[in-house]
């Protein structure tokens, strides 16, 4: 598929078929995640491919139960004024547990980061941490060239240490998301991004 159509075809979504992922589209897609650039030009990048639905179910522990439909609204009056952009999470909310447990293929980047991430000297200290998107960015175009769709979650502070634990990861080692890939569900609801034309966004020399 050409770059600009995959990019294009892009979807997140939060409901999957069963159909499996495929090993071998797996790596493809994987590869390309490595291939983006690196902050230290080492790709200091692994993944942990979580199959087990016990691991899952460990793994998953500490995100909470579903908040009710005025909990997520309460949350949301304080920042979010777009009913779109409100539409989006009282969608995702609730689902947040069982979209990544039913995902075909479960993914969780890993990379090296050896500073404390949330007190960070500078913004080149963020650099390891800027890196690791460039990769998982790579890794939703290659999905979605695949025909694959996929759902995204940044953990939340408490949920780092367990992650950590459960997947036994080395000393130095952090994890920006859990990546859920598989194939859309038939009517899986997709929330189209807002229009953000691109003339409105281009600054000549100055803003």
């Amino acid at each position: 598929m050409d770059a600009y159509c995959a990019i294009g075809a892009r979807r997140t979504i939060r409901q999957f078929k069963r159909d499996e992922v495929d090993g071998g589209q797996l790596r493809r897609i994987l590869e390309a995640g490595v291939a983006a650039p690196s902050n230290d030009h080492m790709r200091s990048w692994d993944f942990v491919v979580v199959s087990s639905m016990e691991k899952r179910v460990e793994l998953l522990d500490k995100i909470g139960a579903a908040w009710s439909e005025s909990r997520i609204a309460q949350w949301l009056d304080g920042w979010a004024n777009d009913d779109r952009q409100r539409d989006v999470y009282f969608d995702a909310v609730p689902i947040q547990r069982k979209m990544l447990l039913e995902a075909p293929a479960l993914v969780v980047p890993v990379y090296e980061e050896h500073r404390d991430l949330l007190k960070p000297s500078s913004l080149s200290s963020l650099n390891a941490f800027a890196s690791i998107w460039c990769c998982i960015e790579n890794i939703l175009i290659a999905a979605a060239a695949e025909g694959l769709a996929h759902t995204l979650r940044i953990p939340f502070e408490a949920e780092r240490p367990h992650i950590k634990k459960v997947l036994a990861l080395p000393e130095g080692r952090e994890v920006p998301c859990y990546l859920g890939l598989g194939y859309p569900e038939d009517g899986a609801r997709y929330h189209a991004p807002i229009p953000r034309p691109i003339e409105s966004r281009i600054h000549a020399d100055a803003w």
